[in-house]
């Protein structure tokens, strides 16, 4: 049990924010320990005692300390008079938790990255847990973690918004307009992300990919105080020379072997995973086993198999554009391309020019932004409404031998409650489950 954070919130008045696993979690490690004085606050009616329905935002200034679950958007109140009471789940961990924290963010590629780094930790005997946006509650292991115990935890943009400390490690994988219905403006968006830096010290590590020109401007435009490591191509502090990665001058990883998570857009998040590691003092020999062995997380260009001679890929967690540029790009051999998701008023000129100039045949758009450039794409497009409609498309038109693929490049809560849900219809459809 965490002393210290028992002593801060015992006594006061507490809110919990936002009633979903993470809610749950804080609700269940705060009654464990003897802390009752908590009302949740939530949309949707729950089975504890709470404020609920429309008015679950109001007066949330009365409370001492308020724990916000990463579901909870506050763009639209005014927050003035009790932003300064916000904690979360992610605050209290790195103010009371262990200090060997590995803190992985970024617009894309942050689960593969974090997960590779865990592994790393993890098959070379380090007491280490994976926690946080991969959706496993910090709260629900707080009593296990042990003063030398590692923590890789994911930070996504809305878990970061207000905390005020940062991990001792810290890893930015790319910064790409996103989430703007949940930030309003890309601006804020960066910004949340980068409070994940914003609060180490001369002591602490910050490592970036610095050919993602977005993440270069805006961490050359701040003022961080803690050692910065550049992972880049080219010239970066860890780079790759004739088929090498490259750390401090030494070789530490063959890019030519063979392995299982494929593309530029992996060697890159294999890279930051590496610099992670040697700051840490892992065998590097080792490590170059785990990437090997390592196996793409579920939705994220999973080879779903071979059926009727075509080659189909969930590619569902792929929410913008680079995303699905980055994949095509990987797989080489896509003839099918379904996409289109929730609109978040992202732009898709990119994809559109990438599409219209590459070796992908057929199109198949779906709802919302799908249809939004529908009319600019000059290869074999195909409108329909539904997953079912698309898949029986693309298992008609699709070429022997190629690929068809699933990448949306847009979120996909419009008809689905997440990615993964519509990635396991997606393979239930290709499958004929």
């Amino acid at each position: 049990m965490y002393n210290g954070l028992i002593d801060f919130l015992k006594n006061k008045k507490i809110c919990i924010l936002g009633y979903g696993k993470e809610g749950i979690s804080t609700y269940n490690y705060l009654v464990k320990n003897g802390i009752t004085n908590i009302k949740v606050h939530d949309l949707v009616e729950k089975d504890v005692d709470g404020v609920y329905g429309d008015t679950y935002l109001d007066n949330l200034d009365k409370y001492d300390v308020i724990i916000k679950g990463p579901g909870v958007v506050l763009k639209n109140i005014d927050i003035s008079s009790f932003e300064n009471k916000i904690t979360s789940q992610l605050e209290l961990v790195l103010e009371y938790g262990p200090k060997n924290i590995v803190g992985v963010t970024g617009s894309k590629g942050k689960s593969t990255t974090t997960s590779l780094i865990y592994q790393m930790l993890k098959e070379q005997g380090r007491d280490v847990y994976l926690l946080g946006n991969v959706g496993i509650p910090i709260f629900d292991y707080l009593d296990s973690f042990k003063d030398d115990s590692y923590l890789v935890i994911e930070m996504a943009a809305l878990q970061l918004e207000f905390v005020h400390k940062s991990p001792h490690i810290s890893v930015i994988t790319n910064l790409y307009p996103e989430h703007l219905d949940f930030f309003r403006n890309k601006d804020n968006y960066y910004k949340a992300k980068l409070n994940i830096l914003k609060y180490q010290s001369d002591n602490d590590y910050g490592i970036y990919c610095s050919s993602n020109e977005e993440l270069e401007k805006y961490i050359s435009d701040g003022n961080y105080k803690s050692r910065l490591f550049k992972c880049n191509f080219i010239d970066g502090d860890i780079c790759i020379k004739d088929n090498y990665i490259y750390i401090n001058g030494n070789k530490v990883y063959n890019t030519n072997d063979e392995r299982k998570i494929i593309g530029n857009h992996n060697l890159m998040n294999i890279m930051l995973a590496l610099k992670v590691a040697d700051i840490l003092g892992l065998d590097m020999n080792k490590c170059s086993d785990t990437i090997n062995n390592f196996e793409p997380l579920e939705h994220r260009m999973q080879k779903v198999g071979e059926f009727d001679g075509i080659i189909y890929y969930d590619d569902a967690i792929a929410t913008i554009p680079a995303a699905t540029i980055n994949c095509i790009d990987a797989l080489g051999s896509v003839d099918t391309l379904i996409t289109g998701g929730k609109d978040r008023g992202i732009e898709y000129d990119s994809l559109v020019t990438y599409l219209n100039n590459s070796n992908v045949n057929n199109v198949i758009c779906m709802p919302e932004s799908g249809y939004r450039f529908i009319d600019k794409i000059t290869k074999k497009v195909y409108k329909v409404e539904t997953l079912e409609e698309a898949v029986n498309i693309a298992k008609k038109v699709t070429k022997k031998g190629s690929i068809c693929l699933l990448s949306p490049s847009a979120p996909s809560y419009n008809q689905f409650k997440n990615y993964i849900e519509k990635g396991n219809k997606f393979q239930s459809l290709v499958k004929g489950e």
